[in-house]
């Protein structure tokens, strides 16, 4: 069974920072893509970023480019987003999702979120 448990949200002041954690269980964590998404009230769930199986590549929303980074530690069965520089407009529920390894290779696991408010 997989479980994917979010933790690290909170409130902080816009420039500010937040690091959130991303547990596995129940996957082959070193073969999956994971990715980061956001949903704030009143709009869709948005794409943030995603890592491969081995850190080697990833792939940034525009809108969060060169402030948020995101990390793995394989051994530790654990995603990271270290968010920097925060705005109001990233105040949303993030979720951590992975990916599926047989096509279409969409994000078929997902967490249950954890809320990020930044204030002005």
């Amino acid at each position: 069974q997989v479980q994917l448990v979010e933790s690290g949200g909170g409130l902080v002041q816009a420039g500010g920072s937040l690091r959130l954690s991303c547990a596995a269980s129940g996957i082959t964590f070193s073969r999956k893509t994971l990715g980061w998404f956001r949903q704030a009230p009143g709009k869709e769930r948005e794409f943030v970023v995603e890592i491969d199986g081995n850190g080697g590549a990833t792939s940034y929303a525009d809108s969060v480019k060169g402030r948020f980074t995101i990390s793995r530690d394989n051994a530790k069965d654990t995603v990271y987003l270290q968010m920097n520089l925060l705005k109001p407009e990233d105040s949303a529920v993030y979720y951590c999702a992975a990916r599926g390894v047989v096509y279409p290779f969409s994000y078929d696991s997902w967490g249950q979120g954890t809320q990020v408010t930044v204030s002005s």
